[in-house]
């Protein structure tokens, strides 16, 4: 082992990176390894081994740097190989394909084999990593497959079958939650739905509303006019389009008047359509009070995912209802915005009304 400078307990503690090894914070595992000069051993941050005194622990960027040092790898923890995360990562991946090959969904226990592990111990694992257990995943997947087999086959009875449907009134079943309308009207690309829509203007510029006959299903906020309207277009591309009348424009001054001052709520009905797991994270979103925020790993632990933060962000990226689904109440761990689909500069103004609004109501 090299001869290590000299090195004080109070160097160490004063390192952020020390935090991560006193917290065995898998997070941190691949960001950095530690050495300890006295046993001339090197571990992950997650280490689960007696901690070191800090005035023998040295930091390294990677284990073959701690391994040029002199240090040899830890034999509980393998800093030298694959992390456990990467691993589970590895085994999940494994499993989603297994999924969604499958022509019948496989059961938990069939799973639970394939990864050699517990039928309990794979749901843990799987929905740590997903956000969704085994069965909510399939379920999306065959959905998924079904959409796909709608646009290809010429019956819709053929393609319930060809997703992987026991019998076509289990899909039907389910069929207005997964698609948002008939599977006939979705082969014809939303051919038969009407969505009636209308373009004004807020404080936080352009804004569109868009309303199907299950509820409001968009609430888009803009520069571009034009640009809103292409982006409902592109997302019901073949059902009918409908300026909206003089009733609906009150409708639309209603939901105006609720983006200005969120705290008033909105009482008209949501067409919500999402996955299993967006639909969860929005179920919480809409109940962060206005003038507080949650940060995604919050939303994450909440939807008894914690290891999910990624996820979470994309499906508050995928929201098409502002405000209504309040996605801008989300922010970093330290409190800073991150992305908004409407722009983070409409982010940090919702945010300032909503806190505004919540201080006057205190006075």
């Amino acid at each position: 082992m090299k001869q290590q400078p000299p090195h004080s307990a109070s160097d160490t503690a004063a390192d952020p990176r020390w935090q991560a090894v006193l917290a065995r914070d898998a997070a941190a595992d691949g960001q950095f390894v530690y050495a300890v000069h006295s046993t001339g051993i090197y571990c992950r941050p997650s280490c689960p081994s007696r901690h070191a005194r800090p005035e023998n622990v040295r930091f390294y960027p990677d284990a073959a740097a701690a391994a040029h040092a002199g240090f040899r790898p830890c034999r509980r923890c393998r800093p030298d190989g694959p992390s456990p995360a990467a691993e589970q990562a590895a085994l999940v991946a494994r499993l989603c394909r297994l999924i969604e090959d499958a022509e019948q969904p496989p059961t938990l226990a069939e799973l639970a084999v394939a990864a050699n592990l517990s039928p309990y111990h794979l749901q843990r694992v799987f929905k740590a990593a997903t956000g969704v257990s085994p069965k909510a995943y399939a379920s999306a997947s065959r959905a998924a497959r079904m959409r796909q087999s709608l646009q290809a086959t010429p019956s819709v009875t053929e393609a319930i079958y060809q997703a992987g449907y026991n019998a076509s009134s289990r899909f039907y079943e389910q069929s207005a939650a997964l698609l948002g309308m008939t599977p006939g009207d979705w082969r014809a690309g939303g051919k038969q739905q009407n969505i009636r829509f209308a373009l004004a203007q807020c404080s936080l510029g352009a804004i569109l509303v868009a309303q199907s006959a299950r509820g409001i299903c968009a609430i888009q906020l803009g520069d571009d006019a034009d640009s809103l309207l292409r982006e409902l277009q592109d997302r019901f591309p073949a059902a009918n389009l409908i300026g909206g009348d003089s009733n609906f424009e009150q409708l639309v001054a209603q939901v105006v008047g609720f983006v200005e001052a969120p705290q008033q709520g909105l009482s008209l009905p949501l067409d919500i359509r999402g996955t299993a797991f967006q639909q969860r994270v929005w179920q919480v979103l809409q109940t962060i009070p206005p003038g507080q925020t949650l940060s995604y790993s919050e939303v994450a632990q909440r939807i008894g995912s914690p290891r999910a933060v990624r996820a979470v962000a994309q499906a508050c990226a995928a929201n098409a209802l502002a405000v209504a689904i309040p996605c801008h109440r989300v922010v970093r761990t330290d409190g800073s915005l991150s992305g908004y689909r409407w722009g983070v500069a409409r982010k940090a103004e919702l945010l300032a009304r909503e806190a505004a609004g919540q201080q006057k109501a205190r006075q």
